[in-house]
Parts: structure tokens; C-alpha cells; sequence
């Protein structure tokens, strides 16, 4: 069983940045098999999408256009039981506002769909992402 805890939302201006962080744990199974980690996000009355993902094994990346050169993910080489995620947006847009979710599931990020939520079985409770112009 893997637990999800995100954090390190909060309220910026336009043109802010900030570093969410999903601290995953539960995982001898995470350390020894590859996962897919995920950041989405659902907005008010909003479908959640994914908006960044990557392979905890070879550290293949993958972007939603609306994010692409102003978020990065990325990962800490697990040296603990506890293996963090992280998302650094930078360049923020009044449109990135939405509550942003952590997600994994085992094995490779899919190249055509990672951007489905109903590919992932392991979820956190989300942060709460606000920015105002």
C-alpha cells in the first residue's frame, strides 16, 4: 500500500512560482518497482488533468502543453522509505488556480494517455493552488 501526502500550495501573484511536494512512503514497493508519478489538477467545475508525469526509473518527463516550459517535475533519488515528488511551477497564470492531486501507479507512464486519472490507483488528498492577478 503507498501513501500519497502532498503540500506547499498556497496563494501567489501572477508571475509567482511555487514547489509542490508529494511525499510518497508505504514502498519498498515504489523503491523496487518502477511507478508512474503524476501531478494533476482540477479546477472548480473543471475535469482533473494531468498536467505532469514521469518514470521513476529513467526519469522520462511528460507535459501538458498549458505547462510545458513553466512547470518541471521532478523526483529525490529515494536514499529513504520516504521517495518525494515535486512539482516547480514557475510563471503562474490565474488559470493554473486549481487544487493539484499527486498520483502513481506501477509501472511506466503510458506515452498517449498518462493524462487520464483513471489510470492511477494511488492518490493524495491535494493542495490547494491560488493565484491572483
Amino acid at each position: 500500500q503507498v501513501q500519497l501526502v502532498e503540500s506547499g500550495g498556497g496563494s501567489v501573484q501572477a508571475g509567482g512560482s511555487l514547489r509542490l511536494t508529494c511525499a510518497a512512503s508505504g514502498y519498498g514497493y515504489i523503491e523496487y518497482n518502477m511507478h508512474c508519478m503524476v501531478w494533476f489538477r482540477q479546477a472548480p467545475g473543471k475535469e482533473r488533468e494531468g498536467v505532469a508525469a514521469l518514470n521513476t526509473a529513467g526519469s522520462k518527463t511528460y507535459y501538458d502543453d498549458s505547462v510545458k516550459d513553466r512547470f518541471t517535475i521532478s523526483y529525490d533519488n529515494p536514499k529513504s522509505t520516504v521517495y518525494t515528488v515535486y512539482l516547480q511551477m514557475n510563471s503562474l497564470k490565474r488559470e493554473d488556480t486549481a487544487m493539484y492531486f499527486c498520483a502513481a501507479e506501477p509501472g511506466p507512464c503510458r506515452d498517449f494517455t498518462w493524462r487520464l486519472r483513471y489510470n492511477y490507483i494511488y492518490w493524495g488528498q491535494g493542495t490547494q493552488v491560488t493565484v491572483s492577478s
